[in-house]
């Protein structure tokens, strides 16, 4: 079972960007066609985060042309360059799947605000 371990660890990606269910994300995936690749972005709000280690992935939904669009990202596969957080959503649930019933601004997450330190709070320890 060690060795099964070993391999899924190599094969984990170092770096991991840091989103949460809720937050509006970017996700730049890279796309081969033929001999080119190429980086394309995804953007759209995380739905759901499933599994742990190698075979974490993620539900990234956006609405294209009135239509509701899902796609799957596994979190540490190599196409997937790099995911920024574009705004920080405030969310009480683990899995927001009835945001697929939701139209209009009804469909919308209220933004979590993220509170800014100080330079002296950063400085002095606290006792």
């Amino acid at each position: 079972m060690n060795e099964v371990r070993a391999i899924e660890k190599a094969q984990m990606k170092k770096e991991v960007d840091e989103f949460n269910v809720g937050d509006t994300v970017k996700v730049h995936f890279k796309i081969i066609e033929g001999r080119t690749e190429r980086v394309q972005m995804y953007e759209g709000l995380v739905i759901a985060i499933k599994n742990a280690g190698v075979g974490r992935t993620f539900i990234v939904r956006k609405t294209s042309y009135g239509v509701g669009v899902e796609r799957i990202f596994p979190l540490h596969s190599p196409r997937v360059v790099k995911v920024e957080v574009t705004r920080p959503g405030k969310v009480r649930r683990a899995k927001l799947y009835y945001i697929r019933t939701k139209v209009g601004k009804s469909a919308r997450i209220k933004e979590r605000l993220v509170k800014k330190q100080t330079a002296s709070a950063k400085t002095t320890p606290h006792n």
